[in-house]
């Protein structure tokens, strides 16, 4: 795995033309699992509502990860469709429990319509590239954001306005 300075700063590059932050919290927060990451944001960011964005990959296998039930009750999830890994999503032991919280897009939009546990697919032409392929393709990516510091925009404005207050 690259350096996580690399990663941070290619997720930026990434991210430059939408409404996203990409972020290192994990690395603040000092948490390794999921779980404990979305606790803690909850908890230090209390008057945000989160969405957890997962790929359909991550969907097939989430009944794998620790207290994954629990992460579905605390905040929704939308599943971003990945090409090759919807059937195995939709069949996964996951799904089975999450299908009842299944909510339209629609739906979604309206909080007030709905609380966790909600899973909602987000449907959109997906991007066929691979980012394992695209890697694989280039195995020094990295080297290009080499120096790049790691910085967690988030995390810098909530020490700064923590320190100020």
């Amino acid at each position: 795995m690259a350096p996580l300075s690399a990663r941070l700063k290619s997720a930026e590059v990434q991210a430059r033309r939408a409404p996203i932050v990409p972020t290192a919290i994990e690395q603040h927060l000092g948490t390794r699992y999921t779980v404990n990451t979305l606790a803690k944001l909850k908890r230090r960011y209390p008057k945000r509502e989160f969405v957890w964005l997962m790929g359909s990959d991550n969907l097939a296998d989430f009944h794998r990860w620790k207290e994954w039930r629990r992460i579905a009750r605390m905040m929704p999830i939308a599943v971003i469709a990945r090409p090759g890994y919807n059937a195995d999503a939709l069949a996964s032991p996951a799904m089975a429990w999450l299908r009842r919280y299944t909510v339209s897009a629609a739906k979604f939009r309206n909080t007030g319509q709905w609380s966790a546990p909600a899973l909602v697919f987000l449907r959109f032409d997906p991007d066929p590239r691979s980012a394992t392929a695209i890697r694989r393709g280039n195995a020094d990516w990295a080297l290009q954001y080499r120096g790049a510091p790691a910085r967690d925009r988030l995390t810098f404005r909530h020490v700064i306005s923590s320190e100020d207050s």
